[in-house]
């Protein structure tokens, strides 16, 4: 069974642990900008939300990577940057719609979240739980409960 990193921004607090267990787990350094997941501030809706690849299942990083650099771990279902295949091109950067793949100046490569091997340490280090590890069927399931509760479901008199 494949499981999800699911986000429940209503629940995230802007701590950053998220971003400092992820940097330290993948860097060895607790620097939020090494970290594979950030926490977006959005000051005017006065809310925190935590983001980071959502391993898609088309993963067009994967595709459009020349040297094939990014393979699927089958274990996990994450799609995984091999550093030592990597040319640092940073096409991958530009075809992933939702910009979570990042240049590493440092290493001259890119890095994406590999989901720790199976085991993230984002929700591991999350204390509020906006930042769950789940089966990835139920990922919208809480998503659905919300909208049926919202929903009319009374006959109309």
């Amino acid at each position: 069974m494949l499981k999800s990193l699911h986000i429940s921004p209503e629940k995230c607090t802007g701590c950053l642990q998220c971003e400092m267990a992820c940097s330290y787990e993948h860097e060895g350094v607790f620097n939020t900008a090494k970290s594979r997941i950030k926490v977006f501030d959005f000051h005017h809706e006065g809310r925190k939300v935590p983001y980071t690849c959502t391993q898609c299942a088309e993963a067009w990083c994967m595709q459009a990577c020349p040297v094939d650099a990014i393979r699927l771990d089958v274990t996990t279902g994450a799609k995984v940057v091999f550093e030592s295949t990597c040319v640092g091109c940073k096409v991958c950067t530009i075809s992933c719609p939702f910009g979570t793949i990042n240049y590493n100046h440092d290493t001259g490569k890119v890095a994406k979240c590999d989901l720790c091997g199976g085991d993230p340490e984002c929700a591991k280090a999350c204390p509020t739980g906006a930042i769950t590890y789940i089966d990835a069927d139920w990922t919208g399931l809480e998503k659905m409960r919300m909208w049926a509760a919202k929903t009319d479901t009374q006959p109309r008199v």
